[in-house]
């Protein structure tokens, strides 16, 4: 993202991605204690998202777990729900570094997402003076409105053919910092439900990719578990950032991986 000055917006957690180097997000979507936020920095994950978009969470648990992350020197993300744009505010707010928007297929539902992340002149976000960053210290706006600025990531989520056609325009978007493909809800959109090697899949990422380079984005793609699939994706612009998986279907794993040795037969 370029700032208001020209120059361009600094940022750790980019920092680390454009440099090529794997970085891990545990997604929370079922968990209400900072338990798991902790369980995330002690595996060795980088940052935290946590989905507002299926799931029953408040704003309030959603706060406490981002403040939990930043305190630990985790990058906290939020997945919004569809088009609820009076969310990110709050969430940015309560200690979130980083908003993902689902489902935006068009620049005008780009630019809006990205301006209730900024503050003026790059954006509309509401003005306070203590936020869980800076420890709750009262700081005067002509300081706090830049190093916010500068800390909170932009990520635009495709999941729909529509979406796709307008990755160019997106991606030339200032108030952006990375594109992301849903692959779930855009394989099930082109007609081919969890097809993940499908050439209509890989021509949508190549596509995005193409446009994340020109406009120099970064580039995510997330659903997608076949390591074979994953591995062929940074020759498209992919970047390193990957989900490891959500507290729900991980605890499902462990649940039935433990039962299984209780169950199984011994040899």
């Amino acid at each position: 993202m370029v700032e208001a000055s020209g120059q361009v917006r600094s940022n750790p957690f980019l920092e680390r991605l454009r440099a090529g180097a794997p970085t891990l997000l545990l997604g929370i979507r079922s968990s209400r204690t900072a338990d798991v936020v902790r369980i995330a920095g002690s595996t060795g994950h980088h940052g935290i998202m946590i989905d507002l978009e299926h799931s029953t969470m408040s704003l309030d648990v959603a706060g406490t777990l981002c403040a939990t992350a930043a305190d630990l020197g985790l990058t906290p993300f939020a997945r919004i729900p569809e088009r609820e744009y009076g969310t990110i505010g709050r969430l940015l707010d309560c200690g979130a570094h980083g908003i993902i928007a689902p489902r935006v297929e068009t620049v005008a539902d780009a630019e809006l997402i990205s301006r209730a992340c900024r503050f003026p002149p790059g954006g509309q976000r509401s003005q306070l003076a203590m936020v869980p960053q800076h420890g709750m210290r009262p700081t005067p706006a002509r300081e706090l409105n830049p190093a916010l600025d500068r800390a909170t990531i932009v990520q635009i989520l495709l999941e729909t053919p529509e979406g796709i056609r307008n990755a160019e325009a997106i991606a030339a978007l200032d108030g952006v910092d990375m594109l992301a493909i849903g692959t779930n809800d855009l394989t099930a959109e082109l007609g081919v439900p969890g097809q993940y090697g499908h050439p209509a899949l890989r021509d949508a990422i190549a596509a995005v990719g193409e446009a994340c380079k020109r406009h120099d984005k970064l580039f995510m793609v997330g659903g997608i578990a076949d390591q074979a699939v994953l591995d062929s994706l940074p020759a498209l612009g992919v970047s390193p950032l990957h989900l490891t998986g959500f507290d729900t279907d991980l605890l499902f794993a462990a649940a039935k991986s433990r039962a299984a040795a209780f169950t199984e037969p011994r040899h």
